[in-house]
């Protein structure tokens, strides 16, 4: 059964606890509230501030799993903190593990603070699970898409249209290091797990999979400096420094251009453009 008053209580709690700056927002010169509004809340949980309202005053429809989620990653959450909203709204907390798609609250944070560069945070297969608007302009709106095509290991191999944006001197050697890296993660995660699943989407619909797979590479490492090719800015050559959350096996990709170079003056000009296609 959904505790109203508990859920109602704990949201308020968890939006008075933030500020704008744990969550990328400015703080403003006419900021009364003590922690976050509640629309900014809303928008941070990708739902309706009416929605969202309702809930912190003990109204509103019971929500979904999917909307516990939604609510749990916007407000920063952490495990312990996630499962007891679930408990609070009436369902069962999600199961565990490395397969799970809540990002820590601290990988978020650093995530907040990157605005102005190019960074994502992805699963151990490569799921796109959040970006940086600059990390939208750079590689597409990843994070938005779904089911296997959120992995860039299965795309690579089943969209052509993936390879135009990396030098084409690499595409060899991103297809080992792809097929080698979700080799090794089902080596670990074992029988039944996603990657087991990828694997045999891509042996099915992919013969240049099929023959990697067959040589059976292990640590195939992917290159620090990565050579992309922009559809709008061009070509560039970016350092990639990653960072590991172990408890959720997510990393934290950043993307930096040596000061003063030319990729870091199209960095510049891309973080002007943003997204949109020039004519």
């Amino acid at each position: 059964m959904i505790d109203r008053p508990g859920l109602a209580e704990f949201l308020r709690r968890r939006r008075a606890a933030l500020q704008p700056e744990d969550v990328g927002l400015p703080r403003g010169p006419r900021r009364r509230t003590s922690g976050l509004r509640r629309e900014e809340v809303a928008a941070l949980c990708h739902m309706s501030a009416d929605y969202y309202t309702r809930l912190e005053r003990e109204r509103g429809p019971h929500p979904s799993v999917q909307m516990l989620a939604a609510m749990a990653q916007g407000l920063r959450l952490t495990l312990d903190e996630r499962d007891h909203l679930f408990r609070l709204g009436g369902h069962n907390s999600p199961a565990r593990g490395t397969s799970g798609e809540h990002i820590g609250a601290g990988m978020l944070r650093i995530l907040d603070r990157l605005q102005d560069t190019p960074a994502e945070i992805v699963t151990e297969l490569g799921e796109t699970l959040r970006q940086t608007p600059l990390g939208v302009a750079l590689t597409g709106d990843t994070a938005a898409l779904t089911g296997p095509r959120r992995s860039i290991g299965y795309r690579w191999f089943t969209d052509p249209a993936v390879r135009e944006r990396y030098h084409p001197a690499d595409h060899a050697f991103l297809s080992r290091v792809y097929t080698s890296g979700l080799r090794e993660v089902l080596t670990r995660r074992g029988p039944g797990s996603r990657a087991e699943h990828y694997a045999e989407l891509l042996l099915a619909a992919s013969p240049e999979f099929r023959a990697l797979w067959e040589v059976h590479e292990i640590g195939i490492r992917p290159a620090q400096v990565k050579r992309l090719v922009h559809p709008e800015v061009g070509a560039l050559e970016l350092h990639c420094q990653t960072l590991l959350d172990p408890e959720h096996a997510h990393h934290l990709l950043v993307f930096t251009a040596a000061p003063g170079s030319e990729s870091y003056e199209k960095l510049q000009l891309l973080g002007v453009i943003g997204a949109q296609t020039l004519s």
